[in-house]
């Protein structure tokens, strides 16, 4: 795996660049928002032109939003990148980036944003935070259905000299205790990178894997893909969203069933239904690229714990 470079870390009153790299952004929610990071002592900073931009599935055509990106990454009026939201279309800027002799930043979110995560943990070895974002969960506000956990947000964007505990409020589907590297993300985006120069290798990950309103039936297609292309062969353990919206046709196989079919036999720690990513409850923020404990016990005991061994950022 790569050697993980950590983004400095974030202080009170520091500017935070918002971007929209995939859909076009509700402006009402992004108003919403950006209140509620200067509600978290933060100062949201954004070009409207670009950030509310709409041509047809995008917010805007993909070489304004790579250029958003890069002069977002380069920038030191801002100490980080938050976006708006995910969508579509955060793959067409993947192709000829080049970040390497930048210093790493914060980059939060989640959905189709894992693309460009997967690309810059595997390409640089960026630690990026698979978490809530601005016209999203934080629009929808702490502890609020639809909206984020501030403890495991906070922790992941100002803690520099330790690790901390989450309660994933999961089921166990396979117990065990295990330790790895947390990586993964939308599972329908790690799919999507077999094959690309930013292939996710997953030897000895702690793998996450969310999404949403897909059929069991698609879920089943891609687990197995993952599978077959050989990235569950040295998975450490593995982390599983709640599936929002993936109700099971009558009389067919759940999403949790079809999981429990395929991934127990793996004989590695398993838990379903945390809130991490697409969830209706208050989202967990995931530090990606950092080592992590992952404690999973009996059905009886109901237990599923996820410590953070390391900060996610430098001082």
């Amino acid at each position: 795996m790569p050697q993980p470079l950590k983004p400095a870390a974030l202080r009170p009153g520091d500017a935070i660049r918002i971007l929209s790299l995939a859909s076009p952004v509700d402006k009402d929610l992004l108003q919403k928002g950006c209140g509620e990071l200067e509600r978290l002592g933060y100062v949201p900073k954004l070009d409207p032109p670009s950030v509310v931009a709409r041509e047809g599935f995008f917010a805007g055509s993909a070489s304004s939003r790579v250029s958003a990106l890069k002069e977002a990454l380069a920038e030191h009026a801002s100490r980080a990148i938050f976006c708006s939201r995910g969508g579509y279309g955060t793959n067409y800027l993947l192709d000829g980036l080049s970040v390497a002799l930048a210093p790493p930043k914060i980059l939060l979110g989640h959905s189709d944003i894992t693309s460009l995560q997967i690309c810059l943990w595997q390409k640089f070895g960026w630690v990026t935070l698979h978490g809530p974002m601005v016209a999203s969960s934080l629009a929808h506000g702490e502890g609020a259905a639809k909206g984020y956990d501030r403890d495991s947000l906070l922790h992941s964007l100002t803690e520099t000299r330790k690790g901390w505990l989450l309660d994933l409020k999961a089921e166990p589907i396979i117990p065990g205790s295990v330790e790895g590297v947390l990586l993964g993300g939308c599972l329908t985006l790690v799919e999507t990178t077999l094959g690309t120069p930013w292939e996710l290798d997953t030897h000895g990950a702690l793998f996450v894997l969310e999404d949403r309103g897909m059929k069991p039936y698609q879920v089943d297609r891609a687990l197995m893909h993952l599978k077959q292309a050989g990235k569950f062969r040295a998975v450490a353990g593995i982390i599983l969203g709640d599936f929002p919206e993936c109700e099971a046709p009558a009389g067919t196989e759940s999403v949790r069933a079809v999981a429990h079919r395929i991934l127990a036999p793996l004989g590695v720690p398993v838990v379903w239904g945390a809130p991490v990513g697409h969830t209706e409850r208050p989202m967990l923020t995931l530090p990606l690229g950092v080592r992590a404990h992952l404690t999973v016990s009996g059905a009886a005991d109901n237990e599923t714990q996820l410590e953070i061994l390391e900060p996610a950022c430098a001082a």
